[in-house]
């Protein structure tokens, strides 16, 4: 130990200099300055034991902490800001029940290929190991590790920065999907000096490296594409997550091939394009000879590539996974690697080339589509004075608002209320529509509009069924606290699928796809300080959205249909076992 001495005309004794103690750091910490570092701007969470400390320190290192009710809605946002941004969105909860209820998010996310990261707290494994009953035990580790693309355990303190660097590498390469962390309480709680803590950090290079589809792949694609006669190209949510939009558009464009937009890839381009095929889906599946098939799967909602399809069609399929060619149908065209880059191959290749396609191919297409968009026009109009209103009544007030405000958010979710709009609602640009996606899961929207108004800072419309929305409806309360442009617009008809079903015994208990029709949900937002409206009429229905959008603040209409609006929706009729009239009892 170093000493001192003080001159003393009395030789004073020497005096010993004060004990220097390192700075100390704890795991969640290290956890905080490890998402810092790797350029997370979010967390999604719900704090409780044992993380709640780490979502302070979390604010503390400027990132911006978004808490929710419930762990399932904070992932779903997670989710919906990493499709929107090709970062991981990350998800912060708690152990035991917290963390499976964030993990139904990230399952979801990685079926849908959203990069997604979640860090749930955790007991101590060897405990966990030996069955000792700790606090909220729980093999989260194992639990998690077949739903998602990758899981890492941290069980230690010097463990946090890899695993979240490369928890963000596995979210995003190749085909993106949803991470796990289990952060142990023995990692979050271990104690390192600061000097060593920071050696522990460093940058990642290279964090998603694109994959260049083989030459030959190419060659193969476009001989195949130029000598076709009815040639097609079919647009998933993966071509709309690349934000290649400007390659695919000059490839539908420079050699005027029509395009069919799955829902979440409505507006990559515009919907009321010349050579939209929006309206010919059935006319594609039986007609074209050749369809290529960029960032979608062929899976229930395309007939698995089979069915209503041309036997003879060959299809084209640009895809990052190999895994996903060949998968229900023969792909005669295969092109694996990074979209843009397969785009850019592709055009090249294509230059100086010219289609053979049937010159009566695309007119027929638009005099299809003109005629159909006429048709639907009727369908609107019929509706437009129908009192109690339906689903089409209150669609027509909406379309149009909706439309002329291109540049909002439009979340949607429900039965007869996501297939009606998504139906009629034009979207003019990418990225601007997030729906429950390859799974159908009721339950997103809440977490999904916060995810995209905080990922984006736009404006936000939610248009929800009464069951979807009751699914997450709470978490209208976290727009509320945080401020955010979002407006929730939710149909009532009073039931799942409608409101007049009846009970098939001898009871006083509602039907199953009952709920209530007198609900008045827009107390709900009177709650929590939100702008409110109850319409009942198309005419304040449109006052109330246009109003709604333009204030840039939590709103929430009430919209009342009438309880026989709807029905059970006929795109997925195949999965109900037995119709009901066939059931006896």
């Amino acid at each position: 130990m170093a000493t001192t001495t003080t001159p003393s005309a009395q030789g004073a004794c020497p005096q010993k200099a004060a004990p220097h103690f390192p700075e100390q750091v704890t795991g969640m910490y290290i956890l905080a300055r490890a998402l810092k570092n790797i350029g997370i701007e979010t967390v999604y969470g719900l704090v409780g034991i044992p993380i709640t400390e780490a979502g302070y320190l979390i604010q503390g290192q400027g990132i911006r902490f978004v808490g929710f009710r419930h762990e399932q809605q904070a992932g779903m946002a997670a989710a919906t800001d990493g499709y929107l941004t090709k970062k991981p969105g990350v998800l912060m909860t708690v152990s035991s029940l917290g963390f499976l209820n964030g993990l139904t998010a990230t399952a979801n996310a990685t079926v849908n290929c959203y990069p997604m990261i979640q860090i749930s707290g955790a007991s101590d494994p060897t405990m966990v190991d030996m069955n000792m009953g700790t606090y909220e035990q729980l093999d989260q580790f194992n639990t998690a590790k077949p739903l998602v693309k990758a899981a890492f355990r941290c069980s230690k303190a010097e463990d946090i920065p890899s695993a979240v660097a490369r928890a963000y590498r596995a979210a995003v390469s190749g085909r993106p999907g949803g991470v796990y962390i289990d952060m142990t309480t023995p990692a979050l709680g271990q104690i390192m000096n600061r000097e060593d803590a920071e050696k522990l950090f460093y940058q990642p290079v290279d964090l998603y490296s694109p994959v260049i589809p083989n030459p030959e792949s190419v060659d193969r694609a476009v001989e195949l594409l130029t000598s076709a006669k009815h040639p097609a190209i079919l647009l998933g949510k993966g071509a709309a997550y690349s934000q290649v939009d400007h390659k695919i558009k000059q490839l539908i464009e420079k050699y005027n091939i029509p395009y069919l937009p799955m829902s979440m890839a409505k507006g990559l381009m515009p919907d009321a394009g010349p050579l939209s095929a929006l309206s010919c889906r059935s006319t594609i599946m039986e007609k074209a000879d050749v369809v290529v098939v960029i960032g979608a799967r062929l899976n229930w909602m395309l007939s698995f590539g089979r069915g209503k399809w041309n036997p003879a069609m060959k299809f084209i399929q640009i895809d990052v996974d190999p895994e996903e060619i060949d998968v229900n149908v023969p792909i005669a065209a295969p092109v694996v690697g990074d979209t843009g880059l397969a785009l850019d191959a592709i055009l090249a290749k294509m230059e100086g080339k010219k289609m053979s396609a049937d010159p009566t191919w695309v007119p027929s297409l638009q005099a299809e589509t003109k005629g159909k968009d006429a048709k639907f026009a009727e369908r609107l109009t019929a509706n437009k004075d129908k009192m109690p209103m339906n689903h089409w009544t209150a669609i027509g007030a909406i379309k149009p608002i909706i439309e002329s405000n291109p540049d909002v958010i439009l979340i949607n979710e429900g039965a007869n209320t996501l297939d009606d709009t998504r139906d009629a609602v034009n979207m003019s640009l990418p990225r601007h529509r997030v729906d429950c996606a390859t799974w159908a899961i009721m339950g997103m929207g809440m977490g999904s509009m916060i995810g995209a108004a905080v990922a984006t800072g736009k404006s936000v419309v939610a248009i929800e069924g009464d069951s979807a929305f009751g699914f997450s409806g709470m978490d209208f309360s976290t727009a509320c606290r945080f401020k955010l442009p979002v407006t929730v617009v939710i149909f009532n008809n009073g039931g799942i699928y409608n409101g007049i079903g009846v009970p098939m015994d001898k009871t006083s208990d509602p039907a199953p796809t009952t709920l209530d029709i007198n609900a008045r949900y827009d107390k709900l937002g009177d709650a929590f300080g939100a702008q409110t409206y109850y319409v009942q009429t198309p005419e304040e229905l449109a006052k109330a959205l246009t109003e709604s959008i333009a204030s840039k603040k939590p709103c929430l209409i009430d919209v009342q249909l009438a309880a026989d609006s709807g029905k059970e929706s006929g795109h997925i009729g195949y999965l109900n076992p037995a119709p009901l009239q066939d059931i006896t009892v």
